[in-house]
């Protein structure tokens, strides 16, 4: 299969929105090419996995995971980018996520995605720019909670500065969305 079927699906996932072609296709051609057969274990909650699968044709379904009731199945859908974060550091899944249908997916992985940004800064400059855009959305959302809740009781106390908190803006960047990707 020509590269370009690989490269089309990472297109369309927020985290990789406005990197060149050129960067496109190199992670591309770095991800392993792996079919899922029906039943096949993806992901696998609590397990600290070495890289993200991109699903690239199939479905699957996450069966464990955060919101999710037990014994019910949330479909993940071709296009999900699934554990993302393991390409880029050290951590655990949240989700367990089953091949339901025939899967074709990339693995991409953490020693591939780090080689590339070692001889790409740019990569990982691009990366951290959006991660902060969805840190400062979510940063955001709290504060609009804060203001709808109104001020706590003790408020006069905390803006002392003997107790509470303040919420510290992370970055000005727009955020992502992130509803096709499985933690």
């Amino acid at each position: 299969m020509a590269i370009d079927a690989f490269v089309l699906p990472l297109l369309n996932v927020p985290l990789f929105q406005g990197l060149k072609p050129l960067q496109l296709t190199e992670i591309a051609r770095r991800a392993d090419r792996i079919v899922y057969k029906p039943g096949d274990v993806i992901v696998t909650a609590h397990g600290e996995p070495d890289a993200a699968v991109l699903v690239v044709s199939g479905e699957a379904v996450r069966t464990e995971g955060p919101g999710l009731e037990r014994g019910a199945n949330e479909a993940i859908p071709a296009g999900a980018l699934i554990s993302e974060m393991t390409m880029l550091i050290e951590t655990e899944c949240t989700s367990t996520v089953v091949a339901r249908t025939p899967v074709r997916a990339l693995r991409i992985t953490r020693q591939e995605m780090q080689a590339h940004m070692a001889s790409d800064p740019s990569l990982a400059d691009h990366f951290v720019a959006k991660i902060a855009g969805r840190l400062s959305s979510f940063v955001e959302s709290l504060r609009e909670i804060d203001r709808a809740l109104g001020p706590p009781d003790g408020a006069a106390h905390a803006a002392s500065g003997s107790e509470g908190a303040a919420l510290v803006p992370v970055s000005s960047a727009s955020s992502e969305p992130v509803a096709a990707t499985v933690h």
